[in-house]
């Protein structure tokens, strides 16, 4: 099996408005798929401090991941540092049953929320391997 990333579709619009790119978030797979998370947060939900140009990570963005740290990685919720602090139990819980849901689909069904617009897939190079990260990281 082959490593998938997506968003969710509200994901994808915060990613969009603060100028978070594809590559920054193959790039925070990657360092997922090393260790390199920020907190387990239970319910395979993982939460991600993600570095933007001129904030570094410790202002730049947060990401919460559904993932088993295998194949497939939903990047669910994102926020700034300076939006809000750490998510509430009862939103955590909601992602939490989101993470399960996702992580037990197959193909057809990801194909279904694919082309109904809920998720989004993040795109790779063609070459099969993640696109530069434009912060110059390898």
């Amino acid at each position: 099996m082959t490593l998938r990333v997506f968003k969710t579709r509200t994901f994808a619009r915060w990613t969009k408005r603060i100028a978070l790119t594809d590559a920054m978030l193959l790039t925070s797979v990657d360092d997922m798929r090393r260790g390199l998370l920020d907190a387990d947060l239970g319910g395979h939900v993982v939460k991600k401090r993600i570095a933007l140009p001129g904030l570094g990570k410790r202002g730049g963005a947060r990401a919460l991941v559904a993932t088993k740290l295998a194949e497939r990685w939903f990047f669910l919720y994102g926020f700034s540092k300076n939006e809000q602090g750490d998510i509430n139990g009862r939103a955590l819980r909601g992602l939490q049953e989101l993470a399960k849901e996702l992580l037990g689909f197959d193909e057809t069904e990801l194909d279904i929320a694919l082309a109904a617009g809920e998720l989004v897939e993040v795109k790779h190079a063609q070459d099969g391997k993640a696109k530069p990260d434009p912060r110059g990281n390898p």
